[in-house]
């Protein structure tokens, strides 16, 4: 998958899903093409699964 298809899929922009590639815990790519970096679909999947399943953090409650 390059940018503009996990964007697609995480409904990103392409902008956004080439910052996420900085991130350490971002899956390494296959391969670079002239178009870009490209990754296996069942690494990013994964990657998916494991945000997914991090626990969200909680939000402050309102300040009254």
């Amino acid at each position: 998958m390059g940018a503009g298809e996990i964007a697609k899929r995480l409904g990103l922009s392409r902008q956004r899903v080439q910052q996420l590639a900085e991130r350490d815990d971002w899956p390494v790519p296959f391969d670079e093409l002239a178009m870009g970096r490209v990754w296996r679909i069942e690494d990013i999947e994964e990657w998916i699964y494991a945000q997914r399943q991090m626990p969200q953090p909680e939000e402050p409650p309102p300040e009254e």
